[in-house]
């Protein structure tokens, strides 16, 4: 049996809490020295931990799956003082030596030596020889420690950490603790590559060195002196004092650079200044310089207040040296919570030519590059209604060669919906609006001669539903009343000379569906299938609309959704005739432990009881049979993926628009897809996407573990892209290539994107990024192109590690 020695030492005064950190937006996720953490991570924990330790007034139990973290802060200074050792020997309450295997443990801390001491009255322990100090997971080791265990103070000679939480460490000449808030390196070292993870020199792959790193996380402030980071023996970066912050607040200074190479700019060089200006409020001045277009400055403000939020950016270029004049573009981003639960909400955008979104394809936060929303929406319940007003201005930038349509302003939009409960079954819903619709600047000249003016509408519906757990039936009345005054008269159709003109539609609907289910058994695995069919009858009768003003409906594409519906057109100014069903059966095949789909299955098609005289394409509708639409999707096969959805015709017999793809997804970092798309008549593309290992250990087995290194052939290399061509153009469209090594302790990306901007026009642009596992990333990101592009992409390094601090310059 081993001899082991128990004290309780002297309790010591609680330590003051800090007040909570005010809530904080989103802010730049850079990381470049988490040494932070790694030389001193004992403050960190004692300082998260006083909060914790704080008496409560009441009692939870409750199951966890983990060990609770031991305790910290004064709860930690309570809890005695332990030794084993193979041979104990000392004076009660004044000296213990412990020989052989010795071990002190007091809280979550561990020290083994092959010689350990403590001095009960100076509270001091001492270790020599193979000392070992573990900690959360961290694990400090060296030839001599000298340690003040309460009040944490000493010194390690010559340590080697190792810090878990990163999958790093590195070694220093002297570790000094100067409490347990504070303390100071000398000549450390950080890195996370492996003794097989070397370099040319026999060295780590990526090493970090410092002259001095002193840490203060009272004042949340880490200062590193002569800081040298190199890459493959190379110094990359430097800086003479290096300040970052030692936990996940922010901390104003520069931040590492970022390099571009771009066909539209040429190399574009960016250097980021973070400014924290408090807990809520920041901002980022990025000055860039290219090589085609002179210099410029970026910048974005993000603020956060208890009751409003937003973001507003400025991208702006003096002096294109390309075209001679200033470029620029605005955004601002705000939402406000006003009085009487008033919900405010403000987008805007503007930029300063129409040529912008084609020299600038990526800094335009749009999904639509050329049609620019400026948007200011306010809202407010009162009771059961929901009132809103709304401005909503566009901006076009037009091409001679491919003019854009514009959609119409409404300045302003005015209006009122809501939805209660008649009695005990019946529903009903209603929305008034009043619109002015206005022409936008610069519009196609093809529609100079639109109509303008003001539009009050009311839709309305009565349900009275029948739902139980098998079947409903829901049959509902409702009608669509607009009136027009128009700022000039219409200029044909029945209300040609016209400026005021009104109608009202009614229609009536029957929507009924079913759920079957049974069990059955799908490639030996108990499954459970259901038969779903739903029939729809929709009847409205015809209301002449022909010379009326379309200030927003649009034609509803045809799909799935769609053909359940009781109108052909989206918004308010068309509606369309109808004496229609529309029958479909749906077939899933279902988990019945978990409900994940394997399989699913549908077909449907609508038939006409007389023609259909308002129609998107104009011409009157006088098919009976609509086209069948079939859908397919299925996940039975292992690791496959597929889905279609076609459109077939049979009054031509063949098919009018499908969309075919297939996945193929053995394991993580492995994925292919596939997808084929054809509009008879418009377009035929073909996608192709995927992320595969083409060479070393991952290219022809399992990926290796994120944590290990690759000796046998120094890494993997991963092959990620997508290629979008059009068969109707012979051309691709879109397409991003890149490569991805990954070589343990260090990733290199090389992604190369074509964005295409015209028929005969693209941007094309070089992203390069170094990626050194547990510290930072430097370079272009192309991380976001890649997970945007590439269908079941995954970060070579996703969920490995947690985030550390930003790092600033100073």
């Amino acid at each position: 049996m081993r001899p082991v020695l128990t004290g309780n030492p002297a309790p010591a005064p609680l330590s003051a809490r800090r007040p909570p950190h005010f809530k904080r937006a989103r802010h730049p996720s850079l990381r470049l020295l988490p040494v932070a953490a790694a030389l001193a991570v004992w403050g960190a924990d004692d300082a998260a931990a006083q909060a914790a330790s704080a008496p409560s007034t009441g009692l939870l139990l409750q199951a966890s799956p983990a060990l609770q973290p031991p305790p910290r802060g004064d709860a930690a200074k309570q809890l005695p003082v332990i030794l084993t050792a193979r041979e104990l020997r000392g004076r009660p309450d004044l000296e213990t030596v412990a020989e052989g295997d010795a071990e002190l443990r007091h809280g979550g801390m561990v020290i083994r030596a092959d010689r350990l001491s403590f001095d009960t009255a100076d509270d001091l322990a001492q270790a020599r020889g193979n000392v070992r100090i573990t900690r959360d997971g961290n694990v400090f080791s060296g030839p001599e420690l000298q340690l003040k265990v309460q009040r944490f103070e000493g010194f390690f000679v010559n340590p080697t950490y190792y810090f878990a939480q990163v999958g790093a460490g590195g070694v220093a000449d002297r570790l000094d603790f100067l409490g347990e808030q504070r303390a100071v390196a000398t000549r450390a070292t950080y890195s996370s590559c492996r003794p097989d993870d070397i370099d040319g020199s026999g060295g780590p792959a990526w090493l970090l060195t410092t002259d001095r790193v002193k840490l203060d996380f009272d004042a949340n402030e880490g200062v590193a002196e002569g800081a040298v980071l190199r890459f493959l023996g190379v110094p990359i970066l430097a800086a003479p004092v290096l300040s970052f912050p030692l936990t996940d607040a922010r901390k104003s200074g520069w931040l590492p650079p970022s390099v571009n190479i771009d066909s539209k700019s040429g190399l574009q060089i960016s250097v980021p200044y973070y400014w924290n200006i408090a807990p809520n409020r920041d901002a980022t001045l990025t000055p860039t310089f290219s090589s085609r277009r002179s210099l410029g400055l970026d910048s974005e403000f993000r603020y956060l207040e208890p009751r409003y939020n937003g973001r507003a950016s400025a991208d702006v270029l003096p002096n294109d040296t390309t075209t001679g004049r200033a470029r620029y573009a605005l955004n601002w981003v705000h939402e406000a919570d006003l009085v009487s639960d008033t919900r405010l909400q403000l987008n805007a955008l503007r930029v300063s030519d129409d040529a912008y979104w084609k020299d600038f394809a990526r800094s335009v936060p749009s999904i639509t590059p050329r049609l620019l929303l400026s948007d200011l929406q306010i809202s407010r319940p009162l009771g059961a209604w929901t009132t809103y007003a709304r401005v909503q201005k566009w901006q076009l930038l037009q091409s001679l060669d491919a003019p854009l349509a514009a959609p119409y302003e409404r300045v302003p939009q005015v209006g009122a919906r809501t939805t209660f409960r008649i009695g005990s079954g019946f529903e009903a819903s209603f929305e008034g609006e009043f619109n002015r619709f206005a022409n936008p600047d610069n519009l196609a000249a093809v529609d100079r001669q639109r109509a303008s003016g003001l539009r009050a509408h009311a839709l309305g519906s009565l349900a009275l539903p029948f739902v139980t757990p098998g079947w409903s039936v829901t049959p509902r009345l409702s009608f669509n009343a607009a009136s027009y005054t128009l700022d000039s008269a219409l200029n044909s159709g029945p209300f040609a000379g016209r400026r005021s003109v009104s109608r009202v539609i009614p229609s009536f609907s029957l929507d009924s569906a079913w759920v079957f289910e049974r069990d059955s058994r799908w490639f030996g695995q108990a499954m459970r299938q259901t038969l779903e069919p739903r029939v729809l009858y929709v009847n409205t009768p015809f209301r002449e609309q022909t010379g009326l003003p379309n200030f927003d409906a649009a034609a509803k594409d045809f799909n799935f959704d769609s053909i359940y519906t009781d109108n052909a057109f989206s918004g308010v100014d068309r509606v369309s005739d109808a004496h229609q069903l529309t029958a479909g059966l749906t077939t899933r095949v279902l988990d019945p432990l978990t409900g994940a789909e394997a399989l699913r299955l549908g077909v449907v098609q609508r038939v006409l009881f007389r023609d259909q005289r308002i129609t998107p394409d104009g011409p009157p509708l006088t098919q009976r049979f609509s086209d069948v639409l079939l859908l397919a999707s299925t996940s039975l096969v292992k690791d496959w993926t597929l889905d279609a959805s076609v459109q077939y015709s049979p009054d031509v017999g063949r098919t009018a628009r499908s969309i075919v793809g297939a996945r193929y997804s053995p394991g993580p970092f492995r994925t292919v897809n596939a997808t084929y798309r054809l509009a008879r008549g418009t377009g035929e593309q073909v996608e192709l996407g995927w992320q595969w290992p083409v060479y070393g250990p991952a290219a022809g087995s399992a990926p290796p573990l994120l944590s290990t290194s690759n000796p046998s052939c120094r890494g993997t290399w991963y092959s990620v892209g997508r290629i979008n061509y059009s068969t109707t153009d012979s051309r691709v469209t879109d397409s991003v290539l890149g490569l991805e090594y990954d070589a343990g302790c260090w990733i290199g990306r090389v992604v190369a994107e074509r964005l295409s901007t015209g028929r005969s026009e693209a941007t094309t642009r070089l992203l390069l990024q170094l990626e050194l596992v547990g510290l930072s990333r430097l370079g272009s990101n192309p991380l976001q192109v890649l997970k945007d592009n590439i269908p079941g992409y995954r970060l070579l390094r996703d969920g490995s590690f947690p985030s550390a601090p930003n790092t600033t310059y100073d």
